[in-house]
């Protein structure tokens, strides 16, 4: 009798939960789990919560002290909350969690490392050990710079907002721990620039994994690769194989739900034979590629704006939270 498709996937491919609902990790048991600021404000606003985002901002409001404003407190809680959900994903998954650097930062090499120890500072307060995170940041020239600091400290990190292979070679010489290549994104960007349906087999997102993660084990780099962003489960099955696949609650119900013969697509194994040419990247060879690349280009600067927009309205429910508590503090209080 076969398997389904995700017991299958699993035993070629670690399987990451994309989801910033605890409940859904609990289901899935991942080894690994990542959150974005899209997922983390979606997940702030879930009743089930409420309790993580009200503690947050309780403790903030006393660590900011007497006298703080209601942007300080909430400026204060907005840096943890992102670690509140990243600790209770620990207690859940044996491996690690990835923390997203604030993405209005994503430009900032200084400011990007700074938030980066900073969040790695408070899991080490909670006792959490720096191998059991990573740090997310969008794969900018300037957040691969940021990314190589953090990498020489032992900071781990995953480069996120990924679509060429110009930043996936600068990661992998930058020796960053991991990337994360949006097959989906891509998909959606070929889709309306085409008008093409595209089969999995022909889909853009997958070929442009393909293509890293054969570069990547061709010249023997270390960076793992982790396709991320998937909009139906044949992107998934056409890169079994890949070091992780990070998947959403959805898709890991459809894998799950699918019985079938699933074949390894991707394997080192295969890569000695196929002609790639090696490409050296600095900055000057970052730009050019990036600005030859009209998916790459549009693709990353749409995504930053997404992520920074889910940010605000994470930092606007923060604000209308506390204001509520502070409310029912008065009520009881008087």
């Amino acid at each position: 009798m076969s398997k389904n498709l995700l017991e299958q996937l699993r035993q070629v491919t670690v399987v990451v939960s994309d989801t910033g609902d605890i409940q859904a990790i609990e289901q899935f048991k991942p080894q690994d789990a990542t959150t974005n600021p899209s997922l983390i404000t979606a997940a702030a606003q879930m009743p089930e919560y409420q309790g993580i985002v009200d503690q947050t901002l309780l403790q903030a409001k006393k660590d900011a002290g007497a006298g703080a404003s209601q942007a300080q407190i909430v400026s204060l809680a907005f840096d943890r909350l992102a670690v509140s959900f990243g600790l209770k994903i620990l207690q859940i998954i044996p491996g690690r969690v990835s923390t997203e650097v604030d993405a209005r930062l994503s430009y900032d090499t200084e400011a990007t490392v700074a938030k980066a120890r900073d969040l790695i500072a408070q899991y080490k307060a909670a006792g959490i050990s720096p191998n059991r995170v990573l740090i997310k940041i969008a794969a900018t020239w300037e957040g691969i710079c940021a990314a190589e600091i953090l990498e020489k400290e032992g900071i781990h990190c995953n480069l996120t907002l990924l679509f060429g292979l110009h930043q996936a070679i600068a990661c992998a010489e930058a020796g960053i721990t991991l990337i994360s290549p949006f097959v989906g994104r891509i998909l959606d960007w070929y889709k309306k620039d085409t008008g093409k349906d595209y089969t999995a087999t022909e889909d853009p997102g997958v070929l442009s994994v393909t293509k890293i993660y054969n570069y990547y084990k061709k010249f023997g780099y270390k960076t793992e690769v982790m396709g991320a962003s998937f909009r139906n489960i044949g992107e998934i099955t056409e890169l079994a194989g890949c070091d992780l696949l990070t998947i959403s609650p959805g898709l890991l119900t459809e894998l799950k739900s699918t019985v079938g013969e699933l074949p390894r697509k991707l394997d080192p194994a295969k890569v000695a034979s196929l002609s790639i040419e090696k490409i050296s990247v600095d900055k000057a060879t970052f730009d050019k590629m990036h600005a030859a690349d009209r998916m790459a280009y549009d693709k990353l600067a749409e995504g930053i704006d997404g992520f920074t927009k889910a940010l605000v309205a994470l930092e606007k429910l923060l604000a209308e939270r506390l204001a509520r508590l502070e409310g029912e503090n008065l009520v009881i209080a008087g």
